[in-house]
């Protein structure tokens, strides 16, 4: 199994940046696939953004696509999403993930980190 905790979200103005952590650990070989998710009040969780650890891929969803970046550390343990120029819209909770490149699907989840953004 893999643990994973975020930090890094809180309450900032519109066009400010923010960067949320995420720290795994357990059996992290286990899972190549590292993602972001969110979800707002009222609606379901969503993707924003995933890397890949055994391929490098990097994928982002269309809305945070230039605006944010999702990368690793060296021991690739830890996986960033540096979010700028955010919008009201972008307010949700923040997700980090963990699952497998080849099928697509996470299976371990953090507790998730709080994003505001006020105009």
């Amino acid at each position: 199994q893999v643990q994973l905790v975020e930090s890094g979200g809180g309450l900032v103005q519109a066009g400010d940046s923010l960067r949320l952590s995420c720290v795994a650990s357990g059996r992290t070989e286990s899972r190549d696939d590292m993602g972001w998710f969110r979800q707002s009040p009222g609606k379901e969780r969503t993707f924003v953004a995933r890397i890949s650890r055994s391929d490098g891929s990097i994928q982002y969803e269309k809305s945070v696509k230039g605006r944010f970046t999702i990368s690793t550390d060296s021991a690739q343990n830890t996986v960033y999403l540096q979010m700028n120029s955010l919008k009201p819209e972008d307010t949700a909770v923040y997700y980090c993930a963990a699952g497998d490149t080849a099928s697509g699907r996470y299976d371990c989840w953090g507790q998730g980190t709080q994003v505001t953004v006020f105009s």
